[in-house]
């Protein structure tokens, strides 16, 4: 497992996954963190959404849909795995935030009991799952190397 706030250029750069920094000021009154949809940020944003609790989330890979998981609030720890390459990262920066891409596996857990994740998503809800892998075992069976 590695954390978040200490991820290395080459584990960003060996991976579909990756790490993206964004600005962040804190002051004696508080802190901003700053995430413009620009060109710099990596998908268009169709969808924005929350998730807090304390059981396991995700456990799932897209075929279509990307994403970047920002916890705003406490810790987080993400399961990733892009069929080559598999890490556990521990998300505790509130200017850092993890970019799934379609087709890489990503769960999370051993939330914090202030943990609150922020999720940007390039495709509108899906209730039909038809975009989803649900099981781990099918997704190496597809996507492992």
């Amino acid at each position: 497992m590695f954390d978040f706030q200490s991820t290395s250029s080459k584990i960003q750069k060996m991976t579909k996954y990756q790490i993206i920094d964004f600005p962040y000021f804190k002051q004696d009154f508080g802190e901003t963190a700053v995430f413009e949809f620009d060109e710099k940020f990596p998908i268009k944003v169709k969808r924005v959404y929350f998730i807090t609790g304390n059981g396991k989330r995700g456990g799932h890979a897209h075929l279509t849909e990307n994403e970047v998981f920002v916890v705003v609030s406490g810790k987080v720890v993400a399961k990733v795995h892009d069929g080559e390459n598999k890490a556990e990262i521990v998300l505790n920066a509130k200017n850092k935030a993890l970019f799934v891409p379609a087709n890489v596996w990503h769960e999370f857990y051993d939330f914090s009991d202030n943990a609150v994740m922020a999720c940007f998503s390039s495709a509108h809800f899906d209730k039909s799952k038809e975009d989803y892998i649900c099981e781990e075992d099918e997704f190496l069976k597809q996507f492992q190397r």
